[in-house]
Formats: C-alpha cells, sequence, structure tokens
C-alpha cells in the first residue's frame, strides 16, 4: 500500500551508516552474482527448506536441492542474502534503506549488525517451526528487515515519512501509520490459506525479534516511542 522514500529523522550518535550501506551492498552484490549464471540448485544450497532444517540431526544434510555443501543450521545467516527478483530485492533494499540507518543509530555500528542478523535467523527458525514439512526454499531479507521496521517503530512512531500511497500519490505520513499498516497486514495475510509464495511468518518472527532485541541492544539513554521529541 505504502512505498517508503524518505523519513524525516536525523543520525544523532553515528557519523554514517556504514552497516546499513554495507548490507545494502552486499544483497546487490550476491543479486548479481545470481544474475550472472548462478544456478537455482545453487541458490537452493543457501536457502533454508524448512523440511531438511526441521530435521536435521548432524552438520549437514545432503538433499537433491543442495549442489553446494552448506550445512543446514547456517542456510539461517546465507538464505537472507538471496533474492528471487528484482522487485524482491528492491523493495526489501528500500525499506532497510529509509529505516536500518535510525536504527543503526540507536544501537551502534556492531550490535546494529548482531540486530539484524539474529531478526533473519529467528524469522528462518519461526517460518520452519509454522511449515516444518515444506520443501519450498526460502530466500530474502524481508525477514531480518522486518525486525529493523519492528525496531524503528518502538524508536520513532511520530516521525514523519515521505511515502508513494498505492505506488504513485506521495503523502506526508507518521511512521505509526504507515509501519503500523505494515505490520497489520503480515497479520492478516497469514490468516488467508493458500496466498502464494510470501513467507508471511517469517515477516512475523523478524517482527517479532526486532520488538524484543530493541528493548536490551539499545543504546543507554535512547529513549522508546520518541519521548525525546519536541511538539510541533
Amino acid at each position: 500500500m505504502f512505498v517508503p522514500l524518505h523519513d524525516e529523522n536525523y543520525l544523532r550518535d553515528i557519523k554514517f551508516q556504514y552497516v546499513t550501506l554495507g548490507l545494502i551492498a552486499l544483497n546487490i552484490i550476491v543479486f548479481l552474482l545470481q544474475l550472472a549464471g548462478m544456478r537455482e540448485p545453487v541458490v537452493a544450497s543457501f536457502a533454508i527448506i524448512p523440511a531438511e532444517l526441521a530435521e536435521t540431526s548432524g552438520p549437514f544434510v545432503e538433499t537433491p536441492y543442495q549442489a553446494v555443501p552448506v550445512p543446514e543450521q547456517m542456510t539461517l545467516l546465507t538464505y537472507m542474502f538471496f533474492h528471487g527478483d528484482l522487485l524482491h530485492l528492491g523493495g526489501n533494499m528500500l525499506f532497510l534503506w529509509v529505516f536500518g540507518d535510525n536504527v543503526e543509530d540507536a544501537m551502534g555500528h556492531v550490535k546494529f549488525l548482531i540486530f539484524y542478523l539474529i531478526c533473519g535467523a529467528f524469522a528462518g527458525l519461526v517460518h520452519t517451526f509454522m511449515v516444518p514439512g515444506s520443501p519450498n526454499p526460502l530466500i530474502g531479507a524481508s525477514g531480518a528487515v522486518a525486525g529493523v521496521i519492528a525496531a524503528y517503530l518502538m524508536l520513532h512512531p511520530r516521525v514523519r515519512v515521505w511515502v508513494l500511497a498505492f505506488k504513485t500519490i506521495p503523502l506526508r505520513l507518521s511512521a505509526a501509520v504507515v509501519l503500523g499498516i505494515w505490520i497489520a497486514t503480515q497479520f492478516v495475510m497469514v490468516m488467508v490459506p493458500e496466498i502464494g509464495p510470501v513467507a508471511w511468518w517469517a515477516h512475523i518472527g523478524g517482527l517479532i525479534a526486532g520488538a524484543v532485541l530493541i528493548l536490551f541492544m539499545r543504546r543507554p539513554g535512547v529513549p522508546l516511542f520518541d519521548k525525546d521529541l519536541e511538539p510541533a
């Protein structure tokens, strides 16, 4: 419904969002490698396959999908750097670009990187738990980005965000409206049977992880819910 373009939220503690941009660059590089001829069995080797991850009893389970011997547990990290197409990549990276810098600012570079990876890994675990018999590979950064969205909403619900509504109409809305609608949509969609290939449970897992982790990983003194924001 809303495509975020820019938030009116300056950096307070860090000078530059190195980790946010580094994650975006890494995702783009991996996608370019996919376009350069990386075969689907190779991509699937780095994906989470719930039916395999749920049954793993050792460091590596070889399956027909896998062209590269990647330990199943390691796919909880690797899956989030691969994407199905340009729209999949672009949507995730746009949300990370708009909202990631302020979450990184609230935590610091190293803690933000750890936060991002934990959110993505937990998203993969929740997806696996909810569809343990699924043979379909899961790829994409949306679980990790969902964690960033949850953290941003808890930090800055009153900040104004420029968006395109229905991909055409520019609007200036609060983050509470923009991200609140996005989050509500995720919970609605998991209730709809056979809704397509989107891993909605992974999004919810990332949201839960982000909302919990921001409570403990933000810098000392960083307030929640824009408590230090001056009234307009």
